[in-house]
């Protein structure tokens, strides 16, 4: 990973410390758009866009991989060796993740392909956080 997506991941690192004495569903709040404000320096293979949703009734957070990768078999077989290793990345450098999952917010993950159709979703809870992205 780049520089500068440690920094990104550093300032939402940042801004949970400051944010520690609020509620899960102001965390969530606060961390679609700063998820979204660091964005653009997220780097992994064929990923061409991230952006993440939250939804505080159903206290969960949609994040977005979108690909250059044309909807086909192979291109699929390539996510899925990709995408477990973006998820990786993401819970190792992105300590807000781990707090929300830890505080029940399930997250919704979805590599798409370049025509917004999907390669892989995964859903990530406090449950299966540990199966889905072993460190």
């Amino acid at each position: 990973m780049s520089r500068k997506l440690i920094k990104i991941f550093f300032a939402v690192s940042i801004i949970v410390l400051m944010t520690s004495c609020k509620n899960t569903k102001q965390k969530l709040q606060e961390f679609v758009p700063a998820y979204n404000a660091g964005a653009s320096g997220f780097k992994a293979p064929h990923v061409t866009l991230t952006t993440a949703r939250g939804y505080l009734k159903d206290n969960k957070i949609e994040l977005r991989f979108e690909t250059d990768l044309e909807q086909n078999e192979a291109n699929k077989k390539e996510a899925e060796k990709v995408f477990p290793d973006v998820m990786k990345e993401l819970n190792l450098k992105n300590p807000a993740f781990k707090e929300l999952v830890n505080e029940g917010v399930r997250f919704d993950l979805y590599y798409l392909a370049a025509d917004n159709t999907v390669f892989i979703k995964e859903i990530v809870t406090k449950e299966t956080v540990s199966e889905h992205l072993k460190e």
